[in-house]
């Protein structure tokens, strides 16, 4: 009988499924859109119940689309955004939402509600903090579980499971209340290479000493390729499987990415930390792999195994991306919907502006892109964008010129970031971008011009689901271990090669970015009132 693995994910906006055969082929996806909420400012809430609902339709919809056989589909692996679900102690939903509904009961990954307890958590100078950056974000679960226990005390007292979104699914679709390595290194401050992973001095001085019971949070960390066990005989009927079925550990999403994008280039022992996988859709996440550990301010780990065994994982981040590009559209006189048509439409005509005025093209506008803070490399949730060089123009043509350096200083920004990483012994010089990025031909030429890395996108699939997909494939037995797999997987990738006539345009980008940065400080510090009381 073939052999199929179900890959799930789930995004900001929605679950996503893809079918894929052993060898790492995608034979058919589908896509169901998911709820979310935003009460107030800088809060954004999830419906745990609407996810699973759609991850179940999802998974029936691709399953039919392929006409396979349900017994067919020997692996499960879900992946999906750190965010934070919390349920009673009965496992059902409980509320976290100002509006005091209990529908909403998981904190978005993008929400910074909790940005006073992350500062908090970063100046007790805990050596936690040496793993995640130097600095603790709002988007890392423990400064909301904080946030929680304040604000919502009455929630927090009838609280009996905290969940990262990946872990809840595996929940739901196994019983089991095992934790993955990724979410618990990257998010809760979990020290998998230590011999005691939890450090419960950390959080009893954050107030977060019950958090372990109540949330039922276990002493030791699940690792990346291992099954949590078959579906339950409920999870299989919803999501059109059976119970021979095996589900594979959880995987934050970019993370999937990252195994999609380098695993297959793990054997290649330290040659691995030349390779960047460049996850980019709404928000970007880079990840770097290497043998050894290497803490770099403002950039995330270094987090032993959260990706693949034996490894150490980098992670720096844009907090906005394809968000910023969709509120350029939006917040401009010529803008309106941000859909795919108006940005494809903005691409073509900049492109034939380019090819009349070089890339010199609106060479006195300039973006500081941190318009949803800076995660990376400065690790400031407070960093604010910059325009400057604005003009009374409001044609169609000033908005492709503002969406022109408004990608550019996207791309400047994962430059900024990879100075960082080498500057600590990376020597990265091929990107491999997955994600929505992948089909904005500005974006993908830039990152190559900008950084001046060979840039590899994946051709037939995508390398969030196949990364999901390698980590069902180890857990349904297809493949001895997780590195086999991802070998055993690998799919073709288009290069993009760097121009270098583009070089001195963009290093001189580059030079007013970073002063850009700089004079953002100074101003910052002038009306920093509280510094001349």
């Amino acid at each position: 009988m073939p052999q199929h693995i179900l890959a799930i994910d789930v995004g900001t906006g929605s679950a996503r499924a893809g079918i894929f055969d052993p060898q790492g082929r995608l034979l058919a996806r589908d896509e169901i859109p998911i709820h979310m909420n935003n009460p107030v400012a800088d809060h954004a809430e999830h419906d745990s119940e609407n996810i699973w609902e759609s991850v179940c339709r999802a998974a029936r919809a691709v399953v039919a689309k392929t006409n396979i056989l349900s017994e067919e589909v020997v692996g499960i692996g879900f992946d999906a955004t750190c965010s934070l679900v919390v349920r009673d102690r009965t496992g059902r939903q409980l509320g976290v939402s100002s509006d005091n509904s209990p529908r909403w009961d998981t904190i978005v990954w993008l929400d910074h509600r909790a940005k006073a307890e992350a500062e908090e958590c970063t100046k007790t100078r805990h050596r936690v903090l040496n793993y995640i950056g130097g600095v603790m974000s709002p988007e890392m679960e423990v400064p909301k579980l904080m946030w929680l226990k304040r604000h919502m005390p009455e929630a927090w007292e009838k609280a009996g499971y905290f969940f990262d979104l990946a872990d809840f699914l595996t929940w739901k679709s196994s019983g089991s209340l095992d934790r993955s390595q990724c979410t618990l290194t990257c998010k809760w401050t979990y020290l998998a290479h230590e011999k005691i992973g939890w450090q419960r001095d950390f959080f009893h001085s954050v107030g977060l000493a019950d958090a372990f019971e109540r949330g039922r949070l276990p002493e030791i960390a699940t690792p990346i390729g291992s099954s949590t066990g078959p579906l339950t005989a409920r999870s299989a009927e919803e999501l059109g499987l059976t119970t021979s079925c095996r589900v594979g550990v959880g995987i934050i999403d970019a993370h999937a990415g990252a195994l999609g994008t380098l695993g297959p280039f793990a054997s290649t022992g330290t040659a691995i930390d030349s390779h960047l996988g460049l996850i980019a859709g709404t928000s970007s996440c880079l990840m770097a792999l290497s043998t050894l550990p290497r803490p770099t301010h403002g950039v995330w780990g270094p987090y032993f195994g959260a990706a693949l065994p034996l490894l150490w994982l980098n992670e720096g981040g844009q907090s906005a991306t394809g968000a910023l590009l969709d509120h350029i559209i939006r917040n401009h006189a010529s803008g309106g919907e941000a859909d795919a048509a108006t940005h494809r439409r903005i691409a073509e005509r900049v492109m034939q502006l380019l090819s009349e005025e070089s890339w010199d093209l609106a060479g006195r506008l300039h973006v500081l892109p941190d318009f949803h803070g800076n995660r990376s490399p400065l690790a400031d949730a407070n960093a604010v964008g910059v325009l400057s060089g604005l003009t009374l123009d409001s044609s169609f043509d000033s908005l492709c010129r503002l969406y022109w350096r408004t990608a550019i200083g996207i791309a400047l920004g994962v430059r900024h970031i990879l100075d960082a990483l080498n500057a600590k012994g990376f020597r990265i010089d091929t990107l491999h971008v997955t994600g929505g990025h992948t089909k904005n031909p500005i974006l993908m030429q830039l990152y190559a011009d900008v950084t001046g890395c060979n840039v590899l996108e994946h051709t037939d699939s995508d390398a969030v689901l196949l990364g999901t997909a390698m980590l069902a494939a180890a857990a349904g037995g297809l493949y001895p271990s997780l590195t086999s797999a991802c070998e055993a997987m690998r799919q073709p990738e288009t290069m993009h090669r760097p121009n270098l006539a583009a070089r001195p345009r963009f290093d001189r980008d580059y030079r007013v970015f970073l002063e850009m940065h700089r004079q953002r400080r100074a101003l910052d510090a002038i009306g920093d009132t509280s510094a001349h009381e």
